[in-house]
């Protein structure tokens, strides 16, 4: 796990290895040791110029259990550029990671690569002096389900996805059709918990389809399939309100015995910021003797920020005030343990640390 992501993306396990060498890629796998840091060179600078960010990020080549990755080195600002990282998202599931590497223009991830399944990447620069690039562009790839098959080629993606004819408990699904569809032959209607779950509703030959709203979340997308049994990048995930007069409660949160608060401390670091975005990692500590049970954290952000989205946790906003909960596998802190999340957000006035952290109703240090 690198350092930019390792307090917002924890994906256990995660190392890295290069091999090869010369003008070849670098192969990034799981399970090997990470990767010594490039040698630091130059007079160290006060300047606070971060390199700028890299420019035509590319997949050149994309196999069920791989994506190569090509970009534009950045330019170097104060100090000398030692590396990247490369930030991948699986689509439809909560949970990010990164990985290292030197000072080169190519990388192959392996790492948690799946057939037949969505990724987006982004890859950011840094300097001997811990400075960091804005974002690159943004890849979104969709991985063959085989790549011995006669078509290794995912097919077009379908676009548009909107709803009508809605009446409280039910709507239709409709969507365009991409613009050749010789390879399609179906098209696979999901349904999308908003963390880690999809549910396949259908599979059908037409551009619509009807769909049951429920009192949970109505969040739907649509991908085209072959005859191989590859799909397509999805289209946009719609969201809809669920069936009845209003969405249900949330559960409320555990509540801890008086006679033994929670002890805990905060860690909030920016890992990544640009022009109205930012990239922010959290770590909640247990400092206490007792383990926490289904934590609840609050906090307040002193200027104009909003959260874009979140992982390993989920969350819900109000104005300046953030509510971030656990998501089931991360639910308990042992005692002198921690847990650690991230976000992505944007702002546009100030970006400053928020404050009042507070556990399960009890106020931490941080």
């Amino acid at each position: 796990m690198s350092v930019l992501l390792a307090a917002v993306l924890p994906a256990a396990g995660l190392a890295v290895l290069l091999t090869g060498v010369g003008a070849g890629p670098a192969t990034i796998a799981a399970h090997a040791l990470p990767v010594a840091p490039a040698l630091m060179t130059g007079t160290p600078s006060t300047t606070p110029y971060p390199p700028t960010a890299p420019t035509n990020l590319t997949a050149t080549a994309v196999t069920s259990r791989s994506v190569t990755l090509t970009w534009t080195a950045s330019t170097r600002g104060c100090c000398t550029i030692v590396g990247y990282d490369i930030i991948s998202f699986r689509a439809f599931y909560d949970v990010g990671s990164t990985a290292s590497v030197g000072d080169v223009t190519t990388a192959t991830i392996t790492a948690d690569i799946l057939p037949a399944t969505q990724y987006q990447f982004t890859v950011v620069a840094k300097d001997f002096q811990g400075r960091r690039s804005a974002l690159s562009n943004e890849v979104t790839v969709v991985t063959p389900l085989t790549d011995t098959g006669p078509d290794t080629t995912p097919p077009p993606a379908p676009t548009n996805l909107t709803a009508s004819d809605a009446t409280p408990t039910e709507t239709v699904l409709t969507w365009s059709p991409p613009a050749d569809v010789a390879d399609v032959t179906g098209y696979q209607v999901y349904r999308f918990d908003g963390v880690f779950v999809s549910t396949l509703l259908a599979t059908v030959t037409g551009t619509s389809h009807p769909v049951t709203l429920t009192n949970g979340r109505n969040n739907f997308y649509v991908r085209a399939r072959d005859a191989a049994g590859n799909v397509s990048i999805a289209t946009n995930t719609l969201r809809l309100p669920g069936s009845g007069p209003t969405e249900p409660p949330p559960t409320p949160p555990p509540t801890t015995p008086a006679v033994d608060p929670v002890s805990c401390r905060i860690t909030y670091t920016t890992q990544a910021q640009w022009a109205g975005g930012f990239v922010a990692g959290l770590t909640v500590h247990n400092t206490g003797t007792a383990p926490i049970s289904g934590w609840l954290l609050t906090f307040a952000y002193p200027d104009d920020q909003r959260i874009s989205s979140v992982w390993n946790a989920t969350h819900a906003q109000s104005g300046e005030a953030v509510t971030l909960r656990d998501v089931g596998w991360n639910g308990v802190i042992p005692a002198g343990g921690s847990v650690s999340f991230g976000l992505l957000g944007t702002w546009t006035g100030a970006n400053r640390a928020p404050t009042g952290f507070m556990v399960n109703d009890s106020v931490c240090t941080g």
